[in-house]
C-alpha cells in the first residue's frame, strides 16, 4: 500500500471549509470557504433585532450616566471627608524636605 500522489479533500473543523491538500509537500493548495448562514429570515426580523440593538445601547448609556452622577457625589464626599481629617490631624513637628532625609 503505497501513498497516493493526488491531492485530497479534508474539511476544515473550525470555519466548517473545504481544505485541499497535496500529500507530497503537505501543504494546502486550495481552500474553498464554507456557505454562510443567514443571520435573519426576513427584514422584519433584522428591523427587528436593530430596534432591540438600539433599546439596550439607550439602556446601557443612561445607566453610565447615571453611575457618572453618582461617582462625582462619591468622590465630594470622600474628598470632605478627607479635609476634615487633615484638619483635625494636628500637624508635629516640622515638614521634611528632600535634603533632610540624606
Amino acid at each position: 500500500m503505497g501513498l497516493s500522489d493526488e491531492t485530497f479533500e479534508v474539511m476544515c473543523p473550525d470555519c466548517g471549509g473545504m481544505l485541499t491538500i497535496d500529500p507530497v509537500t503537505r501543504s494546502i493548495v486550495a481552500h474553498k470557504s464554507a456557505p454562510k448562514k443567514k443571520m435573519f429570515e426576513d427584514f422584519g426580523e433584522a428591523a427587528k433585532a436593530l430596534r432591540e440593538a438600539d433599546q439596550r445601547r439607550d439602556s446601557l448609556f443612561a445607566q453610565s450616566v447615571n453611575a457618572q452622577k453618582n461617582s462625582q457625589e462619591l468622590l465630594s464626599k470622600k474628598f470632605a471627608d478627607a479635609v476634615k481629617k487633615a484638619k483635625e490631624t494636628p500637624m508635629t513637628g516640622k515638614p521634611l524636605r528632600d535634603f533632610d532625609l540624606d
